[in-house]
């Protein structure tokens, strides 16, 4: 079971969460953690070695890398559940960092409310601090020492301690736990259950929600959508926007990445490597680096081949020992290129399946149930040859239910479930780990579905989604949930269907595996229904959405990302006319103070605006002189001078150095007139 408490920094003498305009006050830094030439070690396996990392205040970072490349420990890392072998990590003396795992966490002994509301119990360790500080600063001024810099330090520290009693006792608690419950999916009526009555991932939202309340410094998230609605994650995804400390996140959702991300970090062979921008500018510019890498790889083993060549040709001559030696150092003294391995990744196709009528699938007045709460009553679907339906609604409305009923594997009590002519249905579940047979090896399970193709071809389909060799004979009990949806996916294709049911096929896929599902499912020329909350993942595939709300449905015509954006403004435009319902009709002078309040943000926004501006320029510069070094890179001719390729290592090094610099500063300034501006 894993912690779910945030872990404070370790050297502050008492716990207290700081919001990150406190901490810049009190600190004026741009720093918060360093991970300084860390290493980490199992066995004889490296995760990696020797690494550095700094997170920036603000700042929202995305961690990527293949499963097993060590994410989740480097995050464990920098909260403290794990040490490293070597290295270390150091941390702001106010700064606290707050983390929400995959899963294993459970409350229990409280309900909703309570549960949540512990959070504010450490109101109690910043008045001690409080009071400790009074204690240091009497000591201090008895000894005549009153302009110490330890004690500016205390006088300083007190007086931002002091603010951050302000702001977190300023606000109605009840009101923000309401507001950020409400977000997170969870209804009024629940407040009073008792948290052993939800589900493992509402007991994830619950931690999420302490931890929102408890602002860190440093918020730590791995894989904090794989438990919410679209709804939920839309909220969450507009909170963290604004949220004022920085955030680290470990996501195979590339849409919340690109909306939230301004840095992405990759773990791969034991190293990191950084890049500026969004996921979709890191999947880019990896690109142009793999291949200046492979350039430069090429070029120096053609580089050594040569020098090999001189220096076994001309060894046991006298007149050419000097320049022997000389090539035999330099090679000695080569950093040697080393290539990145290729990611495997699963590689498939669904069988192209039988033409089925007209109408695939009809429902008629529905009725189901669970015990005495209703879910459906009444509900009509008809599922037409090629339709390729989004089932969406909050967590609870029925989705997996309605898919379940759909795939034939769901009891309803009542209304008609009628399949069309030659319909052949194969179904994902959701909790998947559940419906695998954990004594079963992975051959036993893909060999228990009858099947048209030979032994050879079920290994050469499992070879597929990478289980090869003595993979095929372990036990679905040790396989991990990645491994438990390949193998889920292997089983689907094993006999050909024309309706496909997913439900929340995502949740345990890598990005690379998930865009493989999404490319099969494109090429896929039968009908499908799909539950996810991954819009990336849905925004190519689905030609209807169907909203389940208080067991009734919504159907609509058109893609994802068009429902979302009629949904948001139907929304906005509901929101603007109850503001102007209940908003006072301004007077003269309410005018006249709006009138001053505009001219004095104009005031203060001209000049931040002219240094954005500015700023701009010259990142555009900078970033087409980089530009150029790099395409230089490729360039063999480049090669053939050493002091050529010298200076413009030197020349993109500055620049990279410069460009931090000044997206830092863009940040600052864009941040400032955010809050001018709100």
């Amino acid at each position: 079971m894993l912690s779910a408490q945030p872990v404070a920094n370790l050297t502050a003498p008492k716990a207290c969460t700081l919001t990150l305009a406190h901490f810049r006050h009190f600190w004026g830094c741009g720093r918060l953690t360093s991970v300084q030439k860390i290493s980490k070690q199992y066995g004889e396996k490296y995760l990696f070695k020797d690494i550095s990392l700094h997170i920036g205040k603000g700042e929202c970072i995305a961690l990527v890398g293949a499963n097993g490349t060590g994410k989740t420990t480097l995050m464990k890392i920098i909260v403290g559940e794990v040490e490293p072998d070597s290295g270390s990590v150091a941390r702001s003396r106010l700064s606290t960092a707050g983390y929400l795992p995959q899963d294993g966490v459970f409350h229990k002994g409280k309900t909703l409310y309570k549960e949540v509301e512990t959070v504010f119990d450490e109101l109690i360790s910043l008045h001690e601090r409080i009071e400790e500080i009074s204690r240091e600063i009497s000591i201090h001024t008895s000894r005549n020492n009153p302009e110490s810099l330890r004690m500016e330090g205390l006088v300083e520290e007190l007086g931002t301690v002091q603010n951050i009693m302000e702001h977190r006792e300023g606000y109605n608690t009840e009101t923000k736990i309401k507001q950020i419950l409400s977000g997170l999916g969870f209804k009024e009526n629940d407040l009073h259950r008792m948290t052993e009555e939800f589900s493992g991932g509402w007991h994830m939202r619950i931690e999420l929600a302490k931890l929102l309340l408890r602002e860190p410094t440093i918020l730590l998230l791995d894989e904090p959508t794989n438990h919410l609605d679209i709804e939920s994650l839309e909220w969450l995804e507009n909170y963290l926007m604004s949220y004022g400390g920085s955030i680290i996140l470990v996501s195979h959702d590339s849409r919340f990445l690109d909306n939230l991300a301004v840095r992405v970090v990759e773990v791969s062979m034991g190293k990191v490597t950084e890049y500026t921008g969004n996921f979709s500018s890191y999947v880019e510019q990896k690109t142009q680096r793999l291949a200046i890498l492979h350039s430069t790889y090429e070029n120096q083993k053609r580089l050594i081949q040569k020098t090999s060549r001189f220096i076994e040709r001309f060894r046991y001559k006298n007149t050419k020992a000097k320049q022997v030696q000389s090539r035999i150092k330099m090679l000695e003294k080569m950093d040697l290129i080393e290539l990145e391995k290729n990611e495997k990744t699963i590689s498939f196709d669904f069988p192209q399946p039988p033409r089925p009528g007209r109408v695939v699938m009809a429902l008629n007045k529905i009725i189901k149930s669970y015990g005495n709460n209703p879910v459906f009553e009444g509900l009509d679907l008809t599922i037409e040859r090629g339709d390729r339906i989004a089932f969406l609604g909050v967590n609870g409305s029925g989705k997996s239910t309605l898919a379940r009923i759909i795939a034939g594997s769901e009891f309803f009590q009542d209304g008609t479930r009628k399949p069309g002519h030659n319909v052949f249905i194969s179904y994902y579940a959701q909790n998947m780990a559940e419906e695998l047979n954990p004594d079963k090896t992975v051959l036993e399970m893909v060999n228990e579905i009858p099947a048209p193709i030979s032994g050879k071809e079920l290994r050469t389909l499992l070879g597929c989604f990478l289980f090869t060799g003595d993979d095929i004979s372990k036990p679905v009990s040790v396989l991990s949930g990645g491994e438990k949806s390949r193998l889920a996916l292997a089983r689907m294709l094993i006999t050909p269907a024309n309706l496909l049911v997913f439900d929340e096929p995502t949740n345990h896929l890598d990005i690379q595996s998930k865009a493989v599902l999404q490319r099969s499912l494109e090429n896929f020329t039968g009908t499908y229904i799909i539950v996810s909350h991954d819009r990336d993942f849905l925004s190519s595939l689905i030609n209807k959405v169907v909203v389940l709300k208080n067991g009734e449905l919504d159907l609509y015509h058109g893609t994802v990302d068009e429902y979302l954006q009629k949904h948001h403004a139907d929304r906005d435009f509901t929101e603007e006319m109850e503001k102007k319902k209940s908003a006072p009709q301004p007077g003269k002078e309410q005018k006249r103070k709006e009138a001053e309040e505009r001219q004095e943000r104009y005031r203060k926004l001209k000049p931040l605006k002219d240094a954005l501006n500015k700023i701009e320029e010259e990142i555009a510069i900078m970033e087409e002189k980089k530009g150029r070094i790099e395409a230089a890179f490729t360039d063999s001719k480049t090669y053939e001078s050493e002091n050529k390729i010298q200076s413009l290592n030197i020349e993109h090094d500055k620049i990279t150095s410069r460009l931090k610099f000044l997206y830092d500063e863009w940040t600052d300034i864009e941040e400032e007139i955010g809050r001018i501006i709100k």
